[in-house]
């Protein structure tokens, strides 16, 4: 008679399914959610920005972070110190439900009574982040005559809180904390030195007369900054002498009369504009850097435009015919913008995105009258921003005029070659520009149809070197290749709308020949002449489809496998390991694929398209400036250039290596 089984089956669901996180294991299983994984800095910021806040509110005037010789750091203050008596409700120290529970902190309380009014901590996460993810962290709080030390472990206490009478070395108020960040949580465990020191600096920038200081024990050297008149010195000394053509900064913060925001909402700014140069974009909100900004930024922008299209239209400067847009007044403003706002609402825990809808009207409401005066007042200067805007103006409508989009109501009509992905997420979201409807119709059945799309091209793509920008779209690859990227052609110097973006990479597939090669290098002339910005923003890539495939049988217990090698070097690398495995001379197949199309769609996932396999090699500019990149690029791709071309040739001949 047949028994009934107790075993659950994987499929099984049922209420002991179902877990539940306690304590600071969310952070653990998925510190991703929390937290910045490619380095720790994010951690120690957490760290910082408390700091940071009691120096906000004006209870600290000086921030120590020390780097120790064993990989740990220090970040010290002297602000209130982090209370340690019991807390009423939990029954535990409040210094220890800081660093061990989500969501416990003293920055909920917004209003009158609350302990901080401004802060960038806004869930209670932080430091309890930083604790779960360090192999030790030691909180030390000097505080009401005592100081209290307790120590913790992967996030758990290991060493109870003790309290005792400050001696005569000890401070007389402020929070130390030192961690030691857990490698395996990381892709790195150093801290990008560059990062760190450049948040340093904008935090002492941005709260004049205190002092941060950085000590590295391993070099031994300390950096120390104050500052006491702020942003437009910080701004610019960021843009390293560029010429600027008016500086304008100012500030304006809501009175306790203020109809719309609470007392103390506002902003102060510093706006520089160039003729050339790289713009400097630093945006923060109570302190906290807002790298990805967000919707202070767009008041900014707001302000700014309404400002300065008032002052050309007072003063009758527009042309006809000319319509000013936001971006003609935005794009060579280089700018440090320091928020202040009760209740941030942040995209994510690490806070790189505004996303308060008041904000915008927040800051707009200040700059624009502020700038409106100071324009008035220095007509000079607003007769050469307003110049600079319609200048900015007439380029973008003149590279509109001759050869727009095909659309249909309105709407750019996507190409019908383009096989598009489900997913909306621009993050994630692919495009492979394919090389032939072969390859093309391999690439469509092997992708991963959420995140993947694909464009085939047929035949080469035009050399568009030397080819006007409003003539683009007379080709008809070109126009396709627009329009599913979702950004119009523009110029280095341009500032493109890159909201409409639909795919966070682009690839270039092609095959790994000498014509592959060719088509590769049309479509990388066509990105960097005229979408240098999808390169500066990390979005172009170029996939690496494997030259060679070796099939080895099976030897002792390792099952018959294959491998794939990108070119002959790997193709040695791969025979040599077979060989130690004692595979005998020849036991081993080798294909060579001529193409993509040669490929089923399951190879071509497993070695092209599949993120954990394939090899996909993103495009950056190299050592050479853009002045140097652009003369290599004439030499190669001008039609006048044969002589210089054979010179190159001649010169480099040797160090080529031949595909025949």
């Amino acid at each position: 008679m047949a028994t009934q089984s107790t075993v659950k089956t994987p499929s099984e669901y049922s209420e002991g399914s179902i877990r539940v996180l306690k304590g600071l294991e969310p952070v653990k299983q998925r510190p991703g959610m929390y937290t910045r994984t490619d380095n720790p800095l994010h951690i120690i910021q957490e760290v910082l920005d408390n700091a940071a806040d009691e120096a906000l509110a004006g209870h600290g005037k000086k921030i120590k972070v020390i780097l120790h010789s064993d990989g740990s750091v220090s970040i010290e203050d002297d602000g209130r110190g982090i209370p340690f008596g019991l807390h009423p409700e939990e029954n535990a120290p409040v210094i220890e439900l800081v660093f061990t529970r989500l969501h416990a902190g003293g920055k909920f309380d917004k209003g009158t009574g609350g302990a901080y009014s401004f802060s960038g901590g806004l869930h209670g996460v932080g430091v309890s982040v930083t604790n779960a993810l360090s192999t030790r962290l030691e909180a030390t709080s000097y505080r009401e005559g005592k100081v209290a030390r307790l120590v913790f472990s992967g996030g758990d206490v290991t060493e109870p809180l003790e309290a005792r009478a400050a001696g005569e070395g000890d401070r007389k108020q402020g929070t130390t904390v030192r961690a030691w960040p857990d490698a395996k949580y990381f892709e790195s465990s150093a801290l990008p030195m560059s990062e760190l020191t450049h948040l340093l600096r904008s935090k002492a920038v941005l709260m004049p007369g205190v002092t941060v200081t950085l000590v590295n024990e391993k070099t031994k050297e300390t950096q120390q900054w104050q500052y006491k008149a702020g942003l437009r010195d910080y701004l610019m000394q960021t843009l390293n002498g560029e010429p600027v053509i008016p500086l304008f900064e100012g500030e304006g913060f809501a009175d306790a009369n203020h109809e719309s925001f609470a007392e103390g909402e506002g902003a102060s700014w510093a706006v520089a504009f160039t003729e050339d140069g790289s713009p400097v974009r630093e945006s923060y909100v109570n302190l906290i850097p807002t790298s990805a900004g967000g919707t202070h930024d767009s008041g900014l922008r707001d302000g700014l435009f309404t400002a300065v299209k008032s002052f050309i239209e007072l003063h009758g400067l527009l042309p006809k015919g000319v319509k000013l847009m936001p971006e003609d007044v935005f794009a060579r403003a280089s700018f440090v913008l320091s928020a202040k706002v009760l209740d941030p609402q942040f995209q994510g825990q690490i806070k790189e995105r505004l996303n308060s809808r008041d904000a915008v009207r927040l800051v707009s409401s200040f700059v624009r009258p502020t700038l409106e005066l100071w324009l008035n007042e220095h007509v000079d200067y607003g007769k050469k921003l307003a110049e600079l805007a319609i200048k900015a103006a007439q380029t973008r409508q003149k590279a509109g005029q001759k050869v727009e989009k095909r659309k249909s109501s309105g709407v750019a009509v996507l190409p019908g070659k383009l096989t598009d992905c489900e997913s909306k997420d621009i993050l994630h979201n692919e495009v492979f520009l394919v090389e032939g409807d072969s390859a093309g119709g391999s690439a469509k059945m092997g992708r991963n149809k959420e995140c993947q799309a694909v464009l085939p091209l047929r035949g080469k793509v035009l050399n568009t070197w030397e080819v006007d920008r409003d003539r683009l779209f007379a080709n008809n690859e070109i126009h396709d290749i627009s329009v599913a990227i979702g950004v119009d052609p523009h110029g280095p110097n341009d500032s493109p709308d890159m909201s409409n973006l639909r795919y966070g990479k682009v690839c270039i597939l092609s095959d790994a020949d000498v014509d592959g090669s060719h088509i590769q290098v049309l479509l990388l002339t066509l990105f960097f002449r005229h979408f240098p910005k999808l390169i500066e923003s990390g979005h172009l890539y170029v996939a690496r489809p494997p030259l060679f495939r070796v099939d080895a049988p099976a030897r002792g217990k390792k099952p018959a496998s294959k491998a794939y090698a990108l070119d002959d070097g790997e193709l040695t690398a791969i025979l040599d390991k077979l060989r130690k495995d004692g595979v005998k001379e020849g036991g081993w197949s080798i294909s060579r694929f001529k193409g993509l199309g040669e490929m089923s769609a399951e190879q071509l996932w497993d070695t092209t398209l599949n993120p954990d396999t394939r090899r996909l090699l993103p495009i950056e500019l190299g050592p050479l400036d853009n002045a140097g990149t652009e003369n290599l690029m004439t030499q190669l791709m001008g039609k006048g250039e044969a002589a210089a071309r054979r010179e190159l040739m001649e010169l480099h001949g040797d160090s080529i290596e031949i595909d025949v």
